[in-house]
């Protein structure tokens, strides 16, 4: 199975859901590969504090300079969107080059591939191509991955409706709980039940030593 993984917007969990799934799939006795092809904000004095360090400590991967480049090829150090943080280095992102990468790891013999996005289903990669173009590039199913803090709702029916308008498969919608949130887990699923037929995989927020187990995700993995 192969999926790639976004969301409403940044800082909604997409890394700890890819995370999770990997090691879902480990305990399910499969072979995984993950992969966040692009990231800004990464700060290579603290890899482990990056969503591509998360993903090289989930796959169980040391934290190489090999390993990095293999999960993250396309590395900016600010905190901006893809096409602002690659402007400040004086680069600009190759679209063409990160669909090839992507194409050529989904190729992979593993049983389960998983490519994350970076931020929400809109943000800037270049400027003329946004992650909405990349989903729609790879012909994959898509996991949605959205928050329960107020204000989700909308971004998650608006995400929703963008992916829709391309005709991009939405496999599930993954409801990752908030911190800190007004709105309960159980509300926001409720509430969306009513908006959408799509899956909807409620998760529970975890500290952070529970984070090897999520069982939400292993139908996700399950090979029908």
């Amino acid at each position: 199975m192969r999926f790639f993984i976004t969301s409403t917007g940044t800082g909604i969990g997409k890394s700890f859901i890819t995370a999770g799934m990997v090691r879902q799939a480990k305990e399910m006795k499969q072979s995984v590969a993950a992969y966040k092809p692009v990231i800004s904000g990464f700060d290579p004095a603290h890899v482990e504090d990056s969503d591509t360090g998360r993903i090289l400590n989930s796959l169980e991967w040391p934290a190489t300079p090999e390993n990095i480049k293999r999960v993250s090829p396309w590395r900016y150090l600010a905190p901006l969107a893809p096409s602002m943080a690659a402007r400040q280095e004086k680069m600009t992102l190759d679209f063409h080059a990160l669909v090839a990468y992507c194409q050529s790891v989904l190729q992979r013999r593993e049983e389960a591939v998983l490519i994350e996005s970076v931020g929400g289903v809109m943000v800037p990669l270049n400027d003329r191509h946004c992650v909405l173009d990349w989903i729609e590039a790879l012909h994959i199913p898509t996991l949605l991955v959205v928050g329960t803090y107020l204000g989700s709702i909308s971004h998650t029916l608006t995400a929703l409706t963008v992916l829709q308008m391309r005709h991009i498969p939405v496999h599930s919608v993954i409801v990752n709980e908030s911190e800190n949130s007004s709105v309960s887990l159980e509300k926001t699923v409720d509430e969306l039940k009513r908006w959408t037929d799509l899956p909807l995989i409620p998760v529970t927020r975890r500290i952070a030593e529970d984070r090897l187990g999520m069982p939400e995700l292993r139908q996700l993995l399950q090979v029908s």
